[in-house]
């Protein structure tokens, strides 16, 4: 067992923080695995209870961690982790980590677009697009709460939406309707989960999460795709690679 050093310039806390997260990442505690209560870490590792129930909390805002009121603090799922340096497809990606993608379909429908899609789709205020709100899963867990709005001249047949739960998007556009996404613009914000949100993606209110904004063009510029997603910040983790 590794000691706290008091004297030094590192927080206890911190150090504390750091042996959990080892223990983690060497697979001593896996996923699903209780750790020592707060109470045990102050015995073993001889520090404040205040010392410990901060390493401890601190895991738990990173996602490495989470309580079960009542019953004790357990190791997380890893997050699922994907690189910002190029366009990608969130079905591939949890492919390639041996996930198994899944889109609940939560409404498919005809609205007018506010300004801030029309602005983003290059389309007059009060025009029509197709709205698409799915659920986006990995092994049936929900990751992400997603809205996409399509432009109707590309949607020349609107009931073939509803393909888009067993066919990505993309692939779907690119089969059914001619229309080929080559790139893509994405911008990112933290946000905490609303109520609503929350229910839906199987967390608590209030919980991180980063609200991501996509403006999808096919190979002549021209936007396809308008999306907003609530991504769970417990469960993914964006980076990106500067060489």
């Amino acid at each position: 067992m590794k000691a706290l050093d008091s004297s030094s310039f590192v927080p206890l806390y911190h150090q504390l923080k750091e042996i959990l997260k080892e223990n983690i990442l060497d697979q001593k505690w896996k996923p699903g695995d209780k750790i020592p209560s707060e109470h045990q870490l102050v015995e073993q590792y001889k520090v404040s209870r205040n010392t410990a129930k901060k390493a401890i909390e601190d895991l738990v805002n990173e996602g490495i961690l989470y309580r079960v009121q009542g019953t004790g603090t357990f190791v997380n799922k890893p997050k699922i982790e994907h690189s910002l340096s190029g366009f990608y497809s969130f079905s591939q990606i949890l492919r390639e980590k041996g996930l198994n993608p899944k889109d609940i379909i939560l409404e498919i429908k005809t609205v007018s677009v506010d300004q801030t899609i029309a602005k983003a789709l290059k389309l007059n205020l009060h025009e029509e697009v197709i709205h698409l709100k799915r659920l986006r899963c990995a092994n049936d867990e929900p990751i992400i709460l997603e809205s996409s709005y399509l432009p109707k001249k590309f949607i020349h047949d609107p009931d073939k939406m509803t393909m888009v739960g067993d066919i990505p998007l993309y692939d779907l556009l690119a089969n059914e309707f001619e229309t080929n996404v080559v790139s893509a613009k994405e911008s990112f914000e933290p946000i905490l989960i609303l109520e609503k949100e929350a229910i839906m993606l199987g967390v608590e209110k209030g919980n991180p999460a980063l609200l991501l904004e996509r403006v999808a063009f096919n190979e002549k510029k021209e936007p396809v795709e308008y999306c907003k997603s609530i991504v769970r910040g417990d469960r993914c983790r964006f980076y990106t690679e500067l060489i």
